[in-house]
């Protein structure tokens, strides 16, 4: 017997209840974005290898060690599967002119992919919702992705997340920056880890972003950010934070905050929680103004975010009860000749009607189907037997109510069906 094909480690499988819940998140996610005006785009997860070396940055640990890259056998080119989302949006807008006629607001979902270590809630195939807005020059837009989010974990009901923000300003404020906190480092470079030592000289902003404990005292020292944004820079900020006070929307200023892909400027945000343990972030994005030009289109300003489905999904799920969370509104019994075409046709007929309607497949006897029936959470069993389908009708049964079975004309069985399901409803409330 030839051993089991399992699952790609870190890439895993939606079974049904699991799915359900995916499907009842994409719904209020869906009505959230569509209520603030934003269209969906849908971009392929293959692209070319240069637009994420040149779009997220060469020196990130994305490009670095995280893609899954390969050569296209047909034609040699450098293909990779995609780790972010901005990036290809931000392509598909410059190749197909979307921002010739107007600014846009646009929304994606689906799979993105990291070579990286699983753990919880951070997986090799993981999922994310992307909000991108391209076109708007003022802070309003930078407030309205942050007071989005808040608005969605409201909807949610999430508890314990709380916002982040800081402005990296723009690039030659940060060059200042970036000179001057490389002089520091570099006068502690023998404390520095690793990964510090790594991105001194390529990604050294970054170097602030470090979990380690044992830096933390270098960090804390090092030169702020903030102390080298100019005016407008410092304007900009200002007038995204006047709006989040506006929106009631609380938020910690927390000047380690820098983002880990290269096309961020000004204003950058994250929604963390203490709930996932080291995945503290389940939301994050900001301004990338630059971006646009740098894939080949006029210049643009742009502002988005990217959240984590995964993550989303453990703090909303906490305290759901498991199982599936759709039942059918009928499982359609029936045995004896002659029964099974006519309950087909009952079937399809409740579809029409707009109800949810279980088939019974695979024969069996009455009993044995009647516990197929219970188990699959319907609210009523249709019976149909020999006797039913004589006199063209059908034996309405309860399943999870009080009362009696009836026998219905099957013209009055669509009415019949949905006066008790909505009584059903009206006694659940």
């Amino acid at each position: 017997m030839s051993n089991k094909i399992q699952a790609v480690r870190g890439m895993n499988d939606l079974l049904p209840d699991e799915a359900e819940r995916w499907e009842a998140f994409e719904d209020i996610v869906r009505d959230w974005l569509k209520s603030y005006g934003y269209r969906p785009i849908r971009t392929p997860i293959v692209e070319h290898t240069p637009l994420f070396s040149r779009g997220v940055g060469e020196h990130t640990d994305i490009v670095e060690k995280e893609m899954y890259s390969f050569e296209d056998r047909l034609n040699g080119e450098h293909l990779t599967l995609r780790p972010e989302g901005t990036a290809s949006c931000v392509r598909a807008v410059v190749e197909h002119n979307l921002l010739y006629a107007a600014p846009q607001r646009l929304y994606y979902t689906g799979p993105m992919f990291r070579h990286e270590r699983p753990q919880k809630g951070r997986y090799r195939q993981f999922h994310q919702v992307g909000v991108e807005a391209l076109g708007f020059t003022g802070p309003d837009i930078d407030a309205e992705h942050i007071v989005m989010c808040a608005r969605l974990w409201d909807d949610l009901g999430l508890e314990d997340v709380t916002l982040e923000i800081n402005s990296l300003g723009e690039a030659d404020e940060r060059a200042r920056h970036r000179t001057e906190l490389i002089t520091y480092l570099q006068g502690h470079e023998s404390k520095l880890d690793e990964d510090g030592r790594r991105r001194l000289h390529t990604n050294p902003l970054r170097v602030l972003d470090s979990k380690n404990p044992d830096m933390l005292p270098i960090i804390e020292a090092a030169p702020k950010l903030m102390d080298f944004l100019g005016e407008a820079s410092l304007k900009h900020f200002e007038e995204v934070q006047a709006l989040l006070r506006e929106a009631v929307v609380p938020y910690r200023i927390n000047p380690r905050l820098v983002r880990g892909l290269d096309y961020y400027n000004r204003t950058v945000f994250e929604w963390v929680t203490t709930r996932l343990g080291a995945q503290a972030t389940i939301c994050a994005g900001g301004r990338y103004d630059g971006l646009v030009e740098q894939l080949g289109g006029k210049p643009a300003p742009a502002c988005g975010f990217g959240m984590g489905i995964e993550r989303v999904m453990l703090l909303w799920l906490e305290g759901q009860e498991e199982g599936a969370l759709t039942r059918p509104d009928v499982y359609l019994v029936h045995q004896g000749e002659g029964t099974q075409k006519f309950a087909f046709r009952i079937g399809e007929m409740l579809r029409g009607a707009g109800f949810s309607a279980v088939f019974h497949c695979g024969g069996g006897s009455f009993k044995s189907q009647m516990k197929k029936a219970d188990g699959s959470g319907a609210n009523y069993a249709v019976i149909i037997g020999d006797e039913e389908v004589a006199a063209e009708q059908v034996t309405l049964k309860p399943l999870r109510e009080q009362g009696e079975q009836r026998r219905l004309s099957v013209e009055s069985l669509a009415e019949e069906l949905a006066e008790a399901l909505f009584s059903d409803n009206e006694s659940d409330g």
